[in-house]
């Protein structure tokens, strides 16, 4: 199976915390931008090999931002090039306030069966200093639209150590997330990017960071609650009710080939990474003189063990460790089982009865030193 990821740049404003990728550009280049990438979808359709598609997946930017004549455009291209008729996920992120009962039923005309949403906060006053530009009526609303226009897969993310978040209004925004029943629930923890508005609102004294304890804090509450609700802790930033892990995601945690349409998007192969650049012009130029616009990266061995080692811890199913010898060796089996076992000493670490070492739930408070201890030291 593959995947396509398509960023959708394009943003009505930008948030203090964001550092995607994202323009403001929408009305001046819309148009031309979609027929970019479906052009690069035609010179690149031979980078999947001629695996099915199983999982689209519209990120941004704002997807919800792009007008329905050109999500349109933008669907039916890409249905032409790599014939989509066995996608089985298909997901378009979604700011709340852009959900209109109109959008909603376009989207299950263009056969789209799965939205995720930038919900944040259930705090107004959080939301409107961040810069987002819904309330927490309007993510209620948006979740209810959804559902009457027959979208049954809705996932939302939530950001704790927010400023000015307390335990208790943390503990608030997830109860009213559970109350919304969600198939899927995303959290970040809150990190101040170089060059960001909050990065320099902090950088000023505007600001001040949630101590590092009470994020700890805001997260074991997350874990609890929604583990209390029925969520299944399927990845470290990810909670799902049975049946609805993200597949596109899980696609990225698992190695399989995915390929990335438009600027900033990445692409993956098992062995290659392609970058598009981060600079709208320069892509669609790149494009339109019939080029593919990307950089590439031939992984050395040990880069791809550290991903592996990485990307496997952070999920629930582990870090197998027959396939570790099989695929990088005796030398990276060795290390990567030394390492490991002061940490199952301590408890951070188990072994299943499978042979995947994953971590355990104190071990996912540790989980980045435990991953770098781990890793290959080239």
């Amino acid at each position: 199976m593959a995947g396509i990821y398509v960023h959708i740049p394009f943003c009505a404003s930008r948030c203090s915390y964001c550092d995607f990728y994202s323009t403001l550009s929408l009305d001046a280049v819309g148009e031309t931008y979609v027929k970019a990438v479906l052009a690069e979808a035609g010179l690149r359709r031979d980078e999947l090999r001629g695996e099915p598609v199983k999982t689209l997946y519209l990120g941004g930017g704002t997807p919800s931002q792009l007008p329905l004549p050109l999500l349109s455009a933008l669907m039916s291209g890409l249905n032409e090039v790599f014939d989509l008729g066995g996608v089985e996920e298909c997901t378009v992120e979604a700011n709340p306030d852009d959900v209109t009962p109109r959008w909603c039923a376009a989207l299950r005309r263009l056969g789209v069966n799965r939205v995720s949403m930038g919900v944040q906060s259930f705090e107004d006053g959080i939301l409107r200093f961040i810069g987002r530009r819904h309330t927490a009526r309007q993510a209620v609303e948006a979740v209810s639209r959804l559902r009457n226009a027959g979208i049954a897969n809705i996932s939302i993310d939530l950001i704790f150590g927010l400023p000015g978040q307390t335990l208790a209004s943390w503990t608030e925004s997830v109860h009213r997330a559970i109350d919304l029943h969600p198939q899927h629930i995303s959290a970040y923890g809150l990190t101040y990017e170089d060059g960001t508005r909050l990065w320099w609102q902090r950088e000023r004294g505007e600001v001040t960071e949630v101590p590092e304890e009470q994020c700890l804090e805001m997260y074991r509450i997350l874990v609890e609650e929604l583990g209390g609700a029925g969520y299944e802790h399927y990845e470290i930033s990810n909670f799902a009710l049975p049946g609805y892990y993200s597949r596109h995601n899980s696609s990225y945690w698992d190695g399989t080939p995915y390929l990335g349409l438009g600027a900033a998007a990445h692409s993956y192969d098992g062995e290659v990474r392609r970058y598009n650049p981060c600079d709208l012009k320069k892509y669609i130029s790149s494009i339109s003189a019939g080029s593919p616009a990307f950089e590439q990266e031939q992984l050395e061995w040990w880069q791809r063990y550290d991903e592996r080692v990485m990307l496997g811890l952070r999920t629930a199913r582990g870090v197998d460790v027959a396939r570790l010898r099989e695929d990088f060796g005796e030398d990276a089996w060795k290390h990567f089982t030394s390492e490991a076992r002061h940490h199952i000493d301590a408890g951070h670490l188990r072994l299943t009865e499978g042979d995947c070492y994953i971590l355990t739930s104190d071990g996912i408070m540790l989980s980045d030193s435990i991953i770098r201890d781990l890793m290959w030291d080239e």
